[in-house]
Order: structure tokens, then C-alpha cells, then sequence
């Protein structure tokens, strides 16, 4: 597992590096840099938004009773959206804004439930109730 995710992070950062110097390639230094910081500070702003939205969304079904689900997903997707616009890199911030738009973000719904649903059967994840 251990290599798996060294071969996957070294992986990432050939991706990035080609992918910023083919832009800086089609654009010029300036306008990369420019797009670069600026998708970095819109989705900051969007997970702000986002992230505020989602916890009072959280709040509402847990004060009303009702199991979190797809919103609980939202707000990891959001986080991790969060993460990914943070980190450097033009790849990593399509994604990171793929995850934090509320229109793209259930394109990763069904893996991250599957993902959780996957953990859930091994034991990794354990649900506790009051």
C-alpha cells in the first residue's frame, strides 16, 4: 500500500509539471500564473460558501432527526475540494473546483459512497450511536 501511494503522489506531480508547462507553453508565464492564482482564490471563495451552506444544511437534518447521508458526502467532498484548491498545481485545482461546484460534485457521489460502503463491510469505518 505503502508503494502504491508513492508511485500515485510522483505520478501526480509529472501530471502537474507537464500540465503547467504546456499552459505556460499556450498562454506565457504570466497569464499561467494569473489562472493559477486566480482558480486558487475563486475556489477558496466557493468553499467558503459552500462549506457554510453545507454545515447548516448538516445542522437542519440533525436538529430534525434525520440521517445525514448525502450531505455529510458534500461536506467531505467540499473539504477535500478545499484541500486540493490549497495545494499548488493546475490539475489539482480542476479537481478541487470540480468538487466544490455544486453542479460537478455528484459526479464523485457514487464513488464516495461506494468507498464508504466498501469500508463499512470491512470494519475500517464504524458507525456509533447514541
Amino acid at each position: 500500500m505503502r508503494n502504491k501511494g508513492t508511485i500515485l503522489f510522483i505520478l501526480a506531480v509529472i501530471l502537474e509539471a507537464a500540465a503547467f508547462v504546456w499552459l505556460i507553453d499556450y498562454f506565457g508565464f504570466f497569464k499561467t500564473l494569473v489562472l493559477t492564482l486566480a482558480t486558487t482564490v475563486i475556489g477558496i471563495a466557493m468553499v467558503q460558501f459552500e462549506g457554510r451552506k453545507a454545515m447548516n444544511d448538516l445542522k437542519k437534518l440533525s436538529e430534525n432527526g434525520e440521517p445525514p447521508g448525502r450531505k455529510l458526502v458534500d461536506g467531505v467532498c467540499i473539504m477535500a475540494g478545499g484541500a486540493l484548491l490549497v495545494a499548488p498545481g493546475v490539475l489539482t485545482d480542476l479537481i478541487g473546483i470540480t468538487l466544490v461546484f455544486p453542479l460537478t460534485r455528484p459526479l464523485y457521489h457514487r464513488a464516495a459512497m461506494r468507498w464508504i460502503e466498501k469500508r463499512m463491510k470491512n470494519g475500517n469505518i464504524t458507525i456509533f450511536r447514541r
